[in-house]
């Protein structure tokens, strides 16, 4: 088959092509998995983090790719909850251990064992992929492939940032950064707050712009306060200096909660910046957010069907995977960037 292939850790800046073009032999399935013939797959930051060391594969090399829309063409002898042709998709989380307290309590996203698809377990940025049965979900009808793809990831964890939130209807709530989480946040958070005004911080105008299309009331850079104080803001930025300006537009009470796997370093010297007083008095709080469970993907394909919550999206084919990662680096990103596989 046909794959995109990391082979080490690299700058980006330095090697704007990390991945390699390459045929390597289809995975067959076990007694337990499914083999996909892969449709499509989302190119997600999480990628970025990867192929830049700030979240490092488990092994190379490896294939990677955590939002992968595809058909089952082939099943072990003890699958039971997916027949040939079904439609899939699969996430961030590739697997979990299933037996600790964390995963009994349906928790999975903090199981030391967790797994994490293109990471720790070859992804999807190729034609076929091989998983557990319990880890691919159903894709309703009215969802195509290509939409679908950022659903499982930038929508997932974006319904899982807000649900940590605490968000009741009526209270403001911002999104800084607003890349393909951000869009899709912003279209879910309208439906399920109607009352709850939404402000956006990027520094990108076309972004604003966006924003601003989509329904926010206000966007502005990310240093600028925003209008009035906010009881929540989502972050799913790389960088600091977003966090300790959003703690600064909080209300008393207020919750940050960051929607990422790492943070780059080279601003890391603006959290000397961070002021008892002025960022956190008040019982304000900073929250992250650790991968997805199982029930955030299940629950978020569902409400995208039923509420129509679609991603903007741009394509391109597998062999130019490493432009769509360069371009998600270094330009503006309006809404999601997804490789056409099959």
């Amino acid at each position: 088959m046909k794959a995109q292939v990391l082979q080490s850790t690299v700058d980006l800046h330095v090697n704007p092509e990390p991945l390699v073009f390459c045929d390597i032999r289809t995975p067959q399935p076990g007694p337990e998995d499914i083999l996909i013939h892969i449709r499509a797959c989302g190119v997600c930051h999480t990628e970025l983090d990867e192929i830049e060391g700030r979240t490092p594969p488990a092994f190379f090399p490896v294939i990677p790719g955590h939002q992968v829309v595809g058909t089952v063409c082939s099943c072990g002898c003890d699958v039971t909850r997916h027949s040939v042709e079904d439609r899939v998709g699969v996430a961030w989380i590739f697997r979990s251990c299933g037996q600790c307290s964390f995963c009994r309590k349906g928790f999975e996203n903090l199981c030391s064992e967790f797994q994490a698809t293109g990471r720790d377990a070859n992804g999807g940025y190729a034609e076929f992929m091989v998983v557990h049965q319990d880890y691919a979900f159903p894709i309703p009808s009215v969802l195509s492939d290509f939409e679908t793809a950022p659903l499982l990831c930038a929508g997932a964890v974006g319904y899982r940032s807000l649900q940590l939130t605490g968000l009741t209807n009526g209270e403001p709530l911002g999104l800084t950064g607003f890349g393909g989480s951000g869009h899709l946040v912003l279209q879910l958070a309208g439906f399920l707050y109607p009352d709850s005004d939404i402000f956006v911080f990027t520094r990108n105008r076309v972004q604003q712009e966006f924003a601003l299309e989509l329904g926010a009331v206000w966007a502005g850079s990310t240093t600028t306060p925003s209008p009035q104080k906010l009881q929540a803001i989502i972050d799913t930025t790389p960088a600091w200096q977003p966090v300790v300006s959003a703690l600064a537009c909080l209300r008393p009470g207020g919750r940050v909660v960051i929607n990422a796997i790492g943070k780059e370093d080279q601003d890391k010297h603006i959290l000397a910046s961070l002021n008892y007083s002025h960022h956190l008095w008040l019982e304000k709080e900073i929250k992250s957010v650790a991968n997805v469970c199982r029930s955030d993907v299940v629950e978020f394909l569902g409400l995208a069907a039923r509420l129509e919550i679609r991603p903007q999206t741009t394509l391109y084919p597998l062999e130019d995977a490493n432009h769509a990662l360069y371009d998600l680096k270094t330009k503006t990103v309006r809404g999601a960037k997804v490789l056409c596989i099959s």
